[in-house]
């Protein structure tokens, strides 16, 4: 039975389909469970969470950004300007 998307492609396959219409793949080379599971991005057994959270996760922090002290600047030039030109 023909899966409905290519496990080695991603692309859609037609229902009782022999072979993906995109990259040719079937059961012999492409859809066994084996190949399926290859492409899932699933870490091998020799993963290692530290170096992992090391990766992800630098030791530089995260420095919070706020808004820019032109823009605070701007937006109190047009305050001031639409008040001004309400009062006139």
């Amino acid at each position: 039975m023909s899966p409905e998307v290519c496990p080695n492609c991603g692309a859609d396959v037609p229902r009782n389909a022999r072979a993906c219409p995109s990259c040719g793949a079937d059961e012999k080379t492409g859809w066994s469970e084996s190949a399926y599971a290859s492409n899932l991005g699933i870490p091998e057994e020799n993963f290692n969470y530290e170096n992992f959270v090391k990766e992800e996760f630098a030791s530089t922090p995260i420095k919070p950004r706020g808004i820019h002290w032109v823009w605070w600047l701007t937006a109190l030039l047009l305050i001031v300007l639409f008040v001004f030109f309400c009062l006139h």
